[in-house]
């Protein structure tokens, strides 16, 4: 390929969107950081954004190279371009925009699929286990997963996109039923945290709540229209599909939540957008814009349902990761294999388009490894981490809030705001506690839910 074949328009494009992308770890940040206590959103916002620093790194030096520089086993790439070697030139291009506009793009992928994982442990993971299980599934789940299902090459790809040719257009698979399984099995590594089930653990902060949300319904549009890479047709259908399906998912959550509990709640509409994402995510490229709301009503209904699992099956999944990104994505896969059609980008016909069943076992056979796969990997790598560094805090640490402890700080300084400056890192007697109706009352617990 020469110099000529890029195209201005589709570099453009890519690179505003892996700015898109890149911006939805930050929103991340900003979504799980409100749904913590205030003793824990510090420990949470840098869990997010530390895979910024960390998998950057580790991308550059091998990550792009071991995702995308051609095919081992149709499970991984290979050490052909470390260091992006070779990527600088005129001479490496694409499809219509330069290899590294690409690299860039995927990285912000690479960045925000760990980073997600992190809302299952909030409140009682070390910050030191934290790197490191980020450094270690990083590279034995996410770059061989991610190849597996991007890389296509003519039937000489990865076994699930170019082999199996299961769908996933944007990261169903690959980022969220990855992330999602491997959440689940840190939140059984680590346990359940004090006074789970029997105290108040409510969002401190609805606001940054809805901050976080709203960052990443903008950011997404560049996760799934920018996974066209180009500036096209398939771009705008995936773009429209992706409206439709996140407000149809904030009407399901809404209902169902209106139905099981009397009200329609701030953090439901915030939840069920991000399960509308979700869910969208692998399947923006296979629907009819009518097929995305259907799906979209769908997910946020299954998604509201699903957050409650853990109380059935006793694990303590902080920020409903499982719930919403685990069995969002899955559903969206799987609804692939009944509302997908021939007329959209990606070309395939579910059951209800006379496409048969041989999608939907398609899909359901990628989804299965990949969650079987990285939940396995997480667990391990999660004990390994505990018995070693340690990756759950003590229990008095976590007590006194893992922001004093892992980090010396504390996100709201109400000593300084009470003009009690003179008085060291010792909390007032009296300290704002939340009840049963999420309004406030004074506590004399020194530290207690805060």
């Amino acid at each position: 390929m020469t110099l000529m074949e890029i195209n201005a328009g589709d570099t453009a494009w890519v690179l505003a969107s892996a700015a898109l992308v890149m911006l939805m770890t930050p929103g991340l940040a900003f979504f799980y950081g409100g749904m913590v206590r205030m003793k824990s959103v510090l420990n949470m916002m840098m869990m997010s954004f530390i895979t910024i620093a960390v998998v950057t790194i580790m991308w550059v030096v091998v990550g792009y190279s071991l995702t995308f520089a051609g095919d081992t086993g149709h499970v991984v790439g290979n050490f052909s371009e470390v260091g992006l070697k070779g990527l600088m030139s005129p001479d490496a291009v694409s499809g219509s925009t330069p290899t590294l506009a690409f690299v860039a793009f995927q990285l912000m992928f690479a960045i925000i699929t760990p980073a997600l994982i992190s809302g299952a442990i909030a409140d009682r993971a070390t910050f030191r286990g934290w790197i490191a299980f980020v450094v270690g599934w990083t590279l034995l789940v996410y770059f061989p997963v991610a190849h597996s299902v991007w890389f296509l090459d003519d039937g000489n790809g990865g076994w699930i996109g170019d082999k199996l040719k299961a769908v996933d257009f944007a990261g169903g698979t690959a980022v969220h039923v990855n992330a999602g399984a491997a959440a689940l099995a840190l939140a059984i590594v680590l346990g359940k945290r004090i006074g789970w089930k029997k105290d108040p653990m409510r969002p401190h902060s609805l606001p940054l709540v809805i901050l976080g949300g709203g960052l990443l319904w903008f950011g997404w549009f560049g996760f799934n229209a920018g996974s066209a890479l180009s500036a096209g047709t398939t771009a705008a259908v995936t773009f429209v599909n992706t409206q439709a399906a996140t407000a149809a998912a904030v009407i399901g959550w809404l209902i169902i939540e209106r139905i099981r509990h009397g009200k329609a709640t701030t953090l439901g509409m915030a939840s069920g957008a991000v399960a509308g994402l979700v869910a969208i995510t692998p399947s923006c490229g296979a629907v009819t814009p009518v097929g995305a709301i259907i799906l979209g009503l769908l997910a946020g209904a299954v998604c509201c349902f699903a957050v409650s699992l853990k109380y059935k099956f006793g694990f303590d999944d902080s920020l409903d990761v499982v719930g919403v990104h685990l069995v969002g994505g899955l559903f969206g896969s799987l609804a692939i294999g009944f509302l997908g059609t021939a007329a959209a980008p990606s070309a395939v016909n579910g059951l209800f388009y006379g496409g048969g069943a041989s999608q939907l076992g398609k899909q359901a056979l990628a989804n299965l490894v990949v969650g079987v796969y990285s939940f396995a990997v997480a667990f391990i790598l999660g004990k390994v981490i505990d018995k070693t560094i340690g990756f759950r805090v003590t229990e008095d640490d976590e007590v006194t809030g893992v922001d004093q402890v892992e980090h010396a700080e504390t996100a709201y300084d109400f000593l300084g705001a009470a003009g009690l400056r003179g008085v060291a890192s010792t909390r007032p007697a009296t300290v704002p506690a939340e009840t049963d109706n999420g309004t406030t009352e004074t506590s004399e617990k020194e530290g207690a839910n805060a």
